[in-house]
């Protein structure tokens, strides 16, 4: 693969044969950072875990101290009481049956994250074949299917992420901007793999946190010792 000017000065940065201390590796990410934009600084967690099988399922979701720097557009479905709720609660997008129309009419999707009351699920899950595969649909794990509206929409625009497994057993999650200090980027890091760790599932077996990886969304990789994770 032919690399671009910009991540072959910055790979030169990285020592690939490293394992970097969570700290170290952020400073690393924010240095490599040199694309116009503000890049946002990942994490890619590989577990020891088979995601085919439900009992080493690894999903949930945590609030970064910090935020993640992105400005996140809600929806929610309810009706009623709570749907007034969502609106005074802060809510981008507040509807029911209206709002499936729309996503399945014209293909809407202005939003980062949906919250539906346990009651709309019904409604919802019409569009689990769009919503799923974009990682939209709501979930009682990640605290998106709630009767606490106001709180979820607080918990998300402060900074609430989901993670999950894909596929091949890796979590991808963002923890801020490269403009962030080391600190508060350490900070978000430190809570999530803190929240990862106690997610293991009872059925995993052998070493849990295979490798740990940050990097800025136009950087090279950088290692992390797992063993320094939660120090």
């Amino acid at each position: 693969m032919k690399r671009g000017k910009k991540y072959v000065e910055s790979a030169k940065l990285v020592d690939r044969a490293t394992m970097y201390d969570p700290a170290q590796a952020v400073e690393l990410a924010k240095k490599t950072a040199k694309a116009k934009f503000d890049e946002t600084v990942e994490v890619h967690i590989k577990l020891g875990v088979d995601s085919r099988h439900a009992d080493q399922q690894v999903r949930g979701a945590v609030v970064l101290p910090h935020g993640t720097g992105k400005v996140v557009r809600v929806l929610v479905f309810a009706k009623g009481d709570k749907a007034k709720e969502a609106e005074q609660g802060g809510a981008d997008y507040v509807g029911a049956e209206e709002l499936v129309a729309k996503i399945q009419k014209e293909n809407w999707f202005d939003f980062d994250v949906v919250v539906a009351t346990p009651d709309m699920m019904g409604v919802v899950g019409r569009l689990g074949k769009v919503l799923g595969p974009k990682g939209l649909m709501p979930n009682p794990k990640a605290g998106t299917v709630t009767m606490d509206v106001a709180k979820a929409i607080s918990d998300i625009k402060a900074g609430k992420i989901e993670y999950r497994l894909d596929k091949t057993n890796i979590i991808h999650c963002p923890i801020g901007k490269a403009s962030f200090d080391v600190q508060k980027l350490t900070d978000n890091f430190h809570t999530l793999l803190d929240a990862i760790l106690k997610a293991k599932p009872a059925a995993s077996k052998g070493q849990y946190m295979k490798s740990v990886v940050v990097s800025s969304t136009m950087g090279p990789g950088i290692k992390v010792n797992p063993a320094r994770v939660t120090e």
